[in-house]
């Protein structure tokens, strides 16, 4: 075993290897930007090393500086996590030319399955079942759209690089292809500098199935079963579940015995996933699955496996790495239970699940899981930590397992009821609807069931009356005395002639709110409200609600929800109205990658005007009436949370 190792990383998955590095006795040496400068992967680690400044061009993707670092630092071997430079057959090459040991696959293996087109095709050599499509070098838009028709709409655009479903356009029709095609390549050449892409089938009810394989340096090859991602929005996974909902003995048998002949073709070494696409329009069959893609690397979805087969994945690397044989055999590796994990992002649900920045000046997950089931958090974040626009907004990733899927699906929701997070807008109440979902909880789930049902999984109830008297009265500091021996300073309700009663401003969303509170002869407080919120009678709040209470704001919890209070200053001089719906702002930092419209061109409602790279996704951004662009930002501006991107002439609207 390793004495010591890098770990080519940050956040979650770099402090996921530290404890298990910690476990076998391997000291662990971090490596940081300059925003992770007090990260928790930083504190956690024995040593860490600067290697840059916050942008991942200046940091987490120098390999250069990594093998530097593992070099001043007098490690052995450098884990890469997920992401980054992961699945970088060149960084491997940097690794192995420096005398270190790469905790992962050889470049040879990396390079097989980097790109999905020749991968495909080295699959159907080895007779693992692929996609029907097109999975050619040409890439002239006469044949890509040619080989669509031929293929029959609808049809899957897909960047031939990376992953994370960057790259990707749905086209329903040929008129589209066109425009879908351009999109599909910026955001590819973006994220991975390869603009090149596949044309593939699109299947109607997709189920994305995958399954785990592990391989060692003296050829021994095996799976520990697979797991269900088709929850997904945007292409992205939401929650991911072990084993798969409605899977039979014939087709898990088919789909782990090509997984298995898949990873020997390419003599493949370490943690990896063998990507397939189910159709499930008829069930779940033997023959309706093909390849996809492989992940060469550990997957972010990865603790459901290991809680299902009662392993760990990181120790089996390290092991593997170092030159020990698989730990287990396949007949040594059974099923146990039922596996869920949802990731909680710093982003907005409503918004199209556009992510968010901020700081989590309250973090707080339950203790245990609810019924007897179990649950892991897997998080690289504290309380007071920043989400930053440099990296993924990931917060954690909540896992947890019980007996049988009814049992975990009951423990998720539970836990996503009680997991507490303000300061930034995030997606637990999303989460606990998904979990929630009628088809879902059925098993019933495709890569289409999000959108089909995102509105009602994104919808957000008003906040009650009692949760704004809530948040009122923590505004207002009422009841919040601290401890005294003095009987009479303790009497929070006694007036001589009256009762004790606060004005208090808040605002959610739009909505002003004006509350007056008091405190009842007893001590107990009331909050009348006036309208939208307003009631008969003064609220009488008896039971301590869930809140916290952060600069400026107040959030109340009820349920997975987080109802967020901002407290207006009453010293602070009112901001000036600003050009309001005369303009358009942008909703996160970013790239203005695209420019559609000209200053002093007509415009409609609805057009589409610009396009905004940020988070490595593009975002559109349309005219919310039409009118007359005055203004509008140049192509290649960085811009912030705020910037105006817009501005429309002066001019009567429809």
């Amino acid at each position: 075993m390793f004495a010591k190792i890098l770990i080519a990383n940050r956040g979650e998955i770099a402090c996921r290897v530290i404890r298990t590095a910690r476990k076998l006795g391997v000291r662990s040496v971090a490596v940081y930007s300059d925003a992770d400068a007090g990260a928790l992967h930083v504190e956690m680690a024995d040593e860490a090393v600067h290697i840059g400044a916050s942008p991942v061009g200046e940091s987490y993707l120098r390999g250069d500086k990594l093998v530097a670092a593992a070099l001043a630092a007098g490690v052995e071997a450098i884990h890469p996590g997920y992401g980054f430079l992961s699945e970088n057959p060149d960084f491997v090459d940097q690794v192995t030319a420096a005398g270190l040991v790469f905790i992962g696959p050889s470049a040879a293996s990396i390079r097989a399955m980097g790109l999905k087109d020749a991968a495909k095709r080295l699959m159907e050599k080895a007779g693992v079942p692929v996609v029907p499509g097109y999975h050619g070098e040409a890439q002239e838009i006469v044949l890509l759209a040619s080989k669509a028709r031929e293929i029959g709409y609808p049809v899957l655009i897909k960047a031939r690089a990376g992953g994370g479903g960057k790259g990707m356009r749905r086209v329903e029709h040929p008129d589209d292809f066109s425009e879908a095609l351009s999109g599909a390549r910026r955001e590819a050449k973006a994220a991975f500098g390869d603009d090149r892409v596949l044309v593939e089938k699109y299947i109607e009810k997709p189920r994305h199935i995958e399954v785990q394989v592990f391989g060692d340096n003296f050829g021994n090859v095996v799976h520990l079963y697979e797991r269900d991602c088709s929850a997904q929005r945007r292409h992205q996974k939401v929650i991911e579940e072990a084993p798969a909902p409605g899977m039979t003995p014939a087709l898990r048998k088919a789909m782990t015995e090509a997984a298995v002949k898949a990873a020997k073709a390419i003599n493949y070494s370490g943690a990896g996933t063998i990507e397939f696409i189910v159709d499930a329009s008829q069930g779940l069959k033997a023959d309706r699955f093909w390849f996809m893609e492989m992940n060469t690397r550990l997957q972010v979805e990865h603790p459901v496996t290991e809680m299902v087969t009662g392993t760990d994945l990181v120790e089996w690397q390290l092991r593997v790495a170092s030159g020990e044989k698989l730990p287990k055999t396949q007949s040594e590796i059974t099923l146990a239970g039922h596996a869920l994990e949802a990731r909680i992002y710093a982003e907005d649900a409503a918004k199209g699940f556009l992510p968010a920045t901020g700081t989590l000046h309250h973090l707080k997950f339950p203790d245990t899981a609810p019924g007897g089931a179990s649950m892991r958090i897997e998080t690289g974040v504290r309380a007071g930590d920043a989400i930053s626009p440099f990296y993924d907004p990931m917060i954690a990733k909540l896992v947890v397992h019980g007996r049988g899927r009814r049992a975990a699906l009951e423990a998720l929701g539970i836990a996503l009821s009680q997991t507490e997070i303000a300061g930034s807008t995030v997606n637990t109440a999303f989460l606990a609807a998904l979990a929630a979902d009628a088809d879902f909880s059925a098993g019933d789930v495709d890569t289409g069931l999000i959108g089909r049902h995102q509105q009602a999984l994104t919808a957000v109830p008003p906040p009650s009356s009692e949760i704004v008297a809530a948040a009122a009265l923590a505004a207002s500091g009422a009841g919040a005395q601290a401890p005294t021996r003095d009987p009479w300073s303790s009497l929070a309700g006694y007036a001589h002639f009256h009762a004790i009663a606060r004005r208090t401003r808040l605002r959610y969303g739009e909505d002003e709110i004006l509350a007056l509170v008091s405190m009842r002869p007893d001590g107990r407080p009331q909050v009348a409200l006036d309208a939208p919120y307003d009631s008969a009678d003064p609220l009488d709040l008896r039971a301590a609600p869930r809140l916290a209470r952060w600069p400026g704001h107040v959030t109340v919890f009820s349920g997975a929800v987080g109802y967020s209070f901002a407290v207006p200053d009453p010293l602070a001089r009112a901001d000036d109205i600003a050009a309001g719906s005369d303009s358009l702002r942008a909703p996160m930092p970013g790239l203005v990658k695209l420019v559609r419209a000209a200053k002093g061109e007509a415009v409609i409602k609805g057009q589409p005007l610009l396009i905004l790279e940020a988070m490595k996704m593009e975002h559109t951004i349309s005219a919310t009436h039409d009118g007359t662009i005055a203004e509008i930002a140049a192509e290649g501006a960085q811009v912030t949370d705020g910037t105006v991107l817009v501005r429309f002439a002066e001019e009567a609207r429809s």
